[in-house]
């Protein structure tokens, strides 16, 4: 499943294809189907997706909270629910690691989708992984269908898993104040591509971000950041107020579109791990020529996410696990 669309570039296709043939090599411990419950319950994703439909008209930006959530949570030992335990006395969770804390949301959505779920089905049947799966790709599945890309089918059969780890979530999740070289060594890491973390960093085209995230940014990279958007974002973002004051990703935060990629060939990235993907330079990296060619070419963008979310929903580690009833405690 490696991109409809990398012309040009032969070395990141080649890579992409074999990062694509190495996670499905792994997955074959715990085989993945996007039809794996369409015989024991198919009223499972039609369950899902109404309920993240409601949440979403009551609250635009849950949308991308819950793309957010899946990439979280897939980011530390593949995705397996674990990001939705709390802590317990055994174990200290992912939801107050650095890149968690006061920032990920949308457990709560993934509650109603749980009991939704388990009541269309008539019992516990469906993962709680899974269900983050699919919740992210309902998330953003209409507005890809508006603007004429395609939807995805998610790979399904997910476990969960029995624990969590605090420590793991602060090592593995890319931080918003990372270099280029440490955003394509984490990716390499889970078996992701340069290509991969350009098309998904894409996904900030929906959203906002904390002032925490980018205060940095705003006042020490002004070589770096269009001045008019720094003289915009000091106010609402001072240099020691307003820590969880929020600006958008990219200036239509509620469409799915090549926004994104704009702001970077303008130098206004709200993050500097957005605009460490157009580093530009004597010798400009990879990302620097997908980033221009996603900027021009929005249907790509949405046929590549597409495909990358893919390839990002089979990082899994095993076939152990369990069934969560409740998806924040270990059954």
């Amino acid at each position: 499943m490696a991109s409809r669309s990398c012309f040009s570039f032969s070395i990141v296709c080649v890579v992409a294809v074999m990062a694509f043939a190495i996670l499905a090599t792994a997955s074959n411990a715990q085989p993945l189907d996007p039809h794996f419950y369409d015989k024991v319950c198919p009223a499972a994703l039609p369950a899902i997706r109404k309920v993240v439909e409601e949440a979403v008209a009551v609250e635009p930006r849950m949308g991308a909270s819950l793309l957010r959530l899946h990439f979280h949570d897939c980011f530390v030992n593949g995705c397996d629910g674990s990001i939705l335990l709390d802590d317990t006395p055994l174990f200290t969770g992912e939801k107050k690691a650095a890149p968690n804390v006061n920032s990920v949301r949308g457990f709560d959505v993934i509650d109603r989708i749980k009991d939704a779920v388990n009541a269309a089905c008539g019992g516990n049947v469906v993962s709680c992984a899974d269900v983050v799966a699919v919740a992210a790709r309902d998330s953003v599945v209409a507005i890809l269908l508006q603007l004429g890309g395609p939807s995805y089918d998610v790979l399904l059969g997910r476990r969960d898993a029995r624990v969590a780890s605090q420590a793991a979530a602060n090592k593995s999740i890319p931080a918003p104040t990372m270099d280029l070289d440490g955003l394509v060594s984490n990716f390499a890491s889970h078996g992701l591509t340069a290509q991969d973390l350009v098309v998904l960093s894409g996904g900030h085209t929906l959203g906002f971000s904390r002032c925490t995230n980018f205060r940095d940014r705003l006042y020490n990279e002004t070589a770096t950041l269009d001045a008019s958007l720094a003289a915009q974002l000091r106010g609402p973002c001072p240099l020691a107020a307003g820590d969880d004051n929020l600006a958008p990703l990219d200036p239509t935060p509620a469409r799915f579109d090549g926004g994104y990629y704009g702001s970077l060939l303008r130098s206004r990235g709200l993050l500097h791990s957005d605009q460490q993907l157009l580093a530009g330079g004597p010798s400009p990296s990879p990302t620097d020529a997908l980033v221009r060619f996603y900027a021009a070419n929005p249907e790509a963008f949405r046929r590549d996410f597409a495909d990358a979310m893919v390839r990002m929903g089979g990082l899994i580690t095993g076939s152990g696990g369990e069934i969560r009833v409740d998806c924040r405690k270990v059954t």
